[in-house]
């Protein structure tokens, strides 16, 4: 078809780019329109609350701990015993619970640069080779193209979309710092409580041992008794009794201390035998500084590391946020071919390109408001596992304090008691030697002093765990 002068009139106006700048500007009308009522159907609830927000917390504890003749501000200080400081030592080095909490940690340092990354232009080098063949009348021709080239690409943070997720990562980083430390305290004071464990169970063997001597020499007594005519086959049973049950708790305490062993292997990395053995109890002399309670929100790293992943979820709502907003970048490509690999390294590139580039999402189903809503859902989530960390702290402060005093008191009561048991059982034993008493009254007051004493220990044991437990619960710290 002959061209006519409309149609080199529609050429030159085509041509000239009317059409194409007309059609830019009618798109970017468009897509101003759409992410301006996009923005207004969204709901941004990014918001990061001080630690306090929003909780109740009462200028003093509840509880209260009994007068102490020293203070101290540490785990370690607690107690004055060198087997015990080497073990905590061993954990803190040797323990893999923590050794995985360090990797962590290390690989959030990895993240955090990873994230920082995208701040700058990326650089990609990229090379070829090809070989071709034409044939043309019987000849052939035969060359090697070689190719070499750079790419950079770098997205314009325009919204702060990458600060906000360099700061959501930043904040997840100090958040598994904070875990870190959690970790090394809580090893620490399970490592304490595992040893005044095995103090109590090899006082509870050794208990254990003397229970079965003295109903083995009941019994003996009971039997000499028996083949003079003076007692009966029914006491002798009686007291056969007791020493088969003495006998039985004797390899009942054996296995609980060899547990107990084992368990603090466990914690200092070691193989779980029962060679670890543990001395006499350390002097309890120390006592805990309570403080206020409004300091514990600033001393516990588990109640920090909550609060840093609500400063996380609010940096990723953000995120969310922005990633409605178009995104601009600007690339750029530069290289060359030669059939002679010693000229590609000529830096004089004969082609190259320079672009910018908007995106902007136009339809997407909803997927990015959905995103939005999701952000906005786990903040809310990290903030109420913050009230929940928060509270239980507080729970085990109280706890600790309450049991402080309790158990002080109940220490006393049975040991107490406990001289009151030996007493009785020196006086009865002496009177069934003389036939003053039967052998009903000499059985159960060896049971009642044995059973005293190792209530006692038990709770003894219970009272060093809280004091530990309750510098933990303070974040108090190594």
């Amino acid at each position: 078809m002959p061209a006519t002068p409309d149609t080199n009139c529609l050429l030159h106006w085509l041509c000239s780019g009317r059409v194409l700048r007309q059609y830019l500007i009618r798109v970017a009308l468009v897509t101003g329109v759409v992410l301006c009522s996009s923005g207004c159907m969204l709901k941004f609830d990014a918001w990061a609350p001080k630690r306090n927000h929003g909780l109740s917390i009462p200028k003093r504890y509840d509880a209260s701990l009994p007068p102490v003749p020293d203070v101290t501000t540490g785990l370690l200080a607690l107690f004055e015993d060198a087997q015990l400081s080497a073990y905590v030592d061993k954990a803190l080095e040797h323990n893999p619970d923590l050794k995985g909490s360090a990797a962590r940690l290390e690989e959030s340092g990895f993240e955090m640069r990873k994230a920082s990354s995208s701040l700058v232009p990326t650089v990609d080098l990229n090379g070829g080779v090809s070989r071709s063949q034409n044939s043309i009348r019987n000849s052939r021709s035969r060359e090697n193209i070689y190719s070499a080239g750079l790419d950079a690409q770098w997205e314009i943070d325009v919204w702060g979309r990458i600060r906000a997720g360099i700061r959501a990562t930043a904040s997840n980083r100090d958040a598994l710092l904070a875990d870190h430390e959690s970790a090394r305290q809580s090893i620490a004071a399970q490592t304490m409580q595992s040893y005044f464990k095995l103090v109590a169970e090899d006082q509870l063997l050794n208990l254990s041992r003397r229970r079965l001597e003295s109903f083995e020499k009941t019994y003996q007594l009971v039997n000499r008794r028996f083949e003079n005519g003076t007692e009966d086959l029914g006491d002798l049973d009686l007291a056969r009794t007791d020493m088969e049950n003495s006998r039985a708790q004797l390899f009942r305490s054996e296995n609980f201390r060899d547990q107990a062993a084992r368990q603090l292997a466990i914690l200092c990395g070691a193989y779980p035998d029962a060679k670890f053995s543990a001395r006499s109890w350390p002097s309890i002399k120390h006592g805990v500084q309570v403080g206020i309670p409004s300091a514990l929100l600033m001393q516990r790293p588990d109640i920090d590391a909550a609060y840093q992943r609500i400063r996380a979820a609010d940096s990723r709502v953000q995120v969310a946020h922005r990633d409605i907003y178009p995104r601009f970048s600007l690339t750029a490509s530069g290289g060359g071919q030669s059939s002679v690999l010693k000229d590609i390294t000529d830096s004089n590139f004969s082609v190259w390109s320079i672009a910018g580039n908007l995106a902007a999402p136009l339809i997407d189903g909803g997927s990015r408001r959905a995103e939005l809503g999701a952000a906005n859902a786990r903040a809310k989530e990290a903030w109420a596992n913050y009230q929940a960390t928060v509270l239980n702290a507080f729970r085990e402060v109280e706890d600790g304090l309450g049991s402080e005093l309790y158990l002080h008191r109940q220490e006393g009561a049975l040991g107490n008691a406990l001289a009151a048991a030996r007493s009785a059982e020196s006086r009865i034993q002496r009177n069934y030697e003389t036939g003053l008493v039967e052998i009903l009254t000499l059985l159960d007051t060896q049971r009642r002093a044995f059973n005293t004493e190792e209530a006692f220990i038990n709770t003894r044991t219970l009272r060093y765990k809280n004091r530990v437990a309750l510098a933990l619960a303070l974040g108090k710290g190594l």
